[in-house]
C-alpha cells in the first residue's frame, strides 16, 4: 500500500487542483510500479508560507530574491 505526501504552501490550491494532484500520483504509481490505486494514499498538507522556508529564507523572500535576479538561463 502506497503512501505519499505531498506538501505545499498555503496559496489557495483549488480542490479541483488537489484533486488532480491525487489523481495523477495515484495512476503515476500504477503505471510505473504497477501499483493498486484502490490501496494507494495521496495525502496533501498545506503549509503557511511562514513555516517554509528555502536557502535560509523564509519561501516568499526567497522567492522575491529570485525574482530580483531575473530569470534563469
Amino acid at each position: 500500500m502506497p503512501y505519499v505526501n505531498i506538501r505545499i504552501t498555503r496559496e489557495g490550491a483549488s480542490p479541483e487542483q488537489k484533486a488532480e494532484l491525487i489523481g495523477g500520483v495515484t495512476e503515476l504509481l500504477q503505471r510505473v510500479l504497477g501499483k493498486n490505486p484502490a490501496t494507494t494514499v495521496v495525502t496533501i498538507d498545506e503549509v503557511d508560507t511562514d513555516n517554509w522556508g528555502i536557502g535560509g529564507l523564509p519561501v516568499l523572500d526567497y522567492r522575491a530574491a529570485q525574482a530580483a535576479s531575473g530569470p534563469k538561463r
